[in-house]
């Protein structure tokens, strides 16, 4: 299975919720690192840190596979597809 495919199949639940956390750490960071006020070194790195970390769980969660769905998905679009030929 290629990438495009295994980011378009179906995701389980629980990494969609940690799709769902990774990407407020994102925006969270991303807000304290661009914030128009001076704030102290240390809490920018760690957001900074906290933003890598967001981007990781978000794309390792997007590409987990839910193989009961898909194989269930697979399966109604083979026998469509046989049927036409035979």
């Amino acid at each position: 299975m290629n990438v495009i495919k295994r980011v378009k199949a179906p995701t389980p639940k629980f990494f969609r919720i940690l799709r769902a956390i990774g990407l407020a750490l994102l925006a969270i960071s991303g807000s304290v690192i661009a914030a128009p006020v001076v704030l102290p070194v240390a809490v920018v790195s760690i957001a900074g840190y906290i933003a890598v970390a967001g981007g990781v769980i978000s794309a390792i969660s997007q590409v987990t596979v839910d193989e009961a769905a898909l194989l269930k998905a697979e399966q109604e679009i083979i026998p469509k597809s046989r049927s036409d030929g035979d």
